[in-house]
């Protein structure tokens, strides 16, 4: 599954809500531009004198199962995207004998510093489900949920300083940092506390 979309847009949340409703344990593995095969895998290492294979993230996904969050993995460099084409065959798992089954969740943004468009082949080892912006009335819903004793009002009002600031992120008016809708929730959390 590859969860496409703007800033904002839950891909994060969806995938660890998917974990949870199977019951599976969430392995996160950001996809940042230095991380390598070796990064993505594992490598040998010393450990008391001796030569141990210190297991990667995709390996870890492997032998103990759940969903492997690959965060950001349009940024990832091409060795390690060879990784990912390596594991990613047409069934989208990983299927190691004596190991759990292992299902892989990409996240991407588009248009961002460091960003890129992922090749043909890579994408289509994924079921690509592009993640629609929040709306008004769904961000309203979401924090009256959150914050039961938020006034309708004000629910509305932070809504719309929310879009404010997607128009002005979109048009290049403020910097993206600015648009975050988990640092929303927490600063209405700091403002909930007596």
């Amino acid at each position: 599954l590859l969860l496409a979309g703007p800033k904002a847009t839950g891909k994060n949340v969806l995938a660890e809500n998917l974990a949870a409703v199977f019951g599976r344990p969430v392995w996160d593995v950001s996809m940042y531009v230095n991380v390598d095969a070796a990064a993505l895998i594992g490598a040998d290492t010393l450990q008391k004198g001796e030569v141990v294979f210190r297991e990667g993230p995709i390996c870890r996904c492997a032998r103990l199962g759940g969903f492997g969050v690959l965060d950001e993995v349009n940024m990832a460099k091409n060795e390690a995207l060879a990784v990912l084409h390596a594991t990613l065959d047409h069934r989208r798992v990983i299927d190691v004998p004596g190991y759990e089954r292992t299902r892989f969740i990409g996240t991407m943004n588009y248009g961002y510093a460091g960003t890129r468009e992922l090749n043909e082949a890579l994408v289509s080892r994924f079921a690509v489900l592009d993640m629609p912006v929040i709306s008004d009335t769904d961000l309203q819903k979401l924090l009256r949920r959150t914050f039961p004793t938020l006034s309708a009002k004000w629910a509305e009002q932070f809504a719309l300083l929310f879009r404010d600031l997607r128009q002005k992120c979109d048009s290049g008016e403020i910097s993206t940092k600015t648009l975050d809708l988990r640092g929303l929730l927490a600063t209405l959390r700091l403002m909930d506390r007596p």
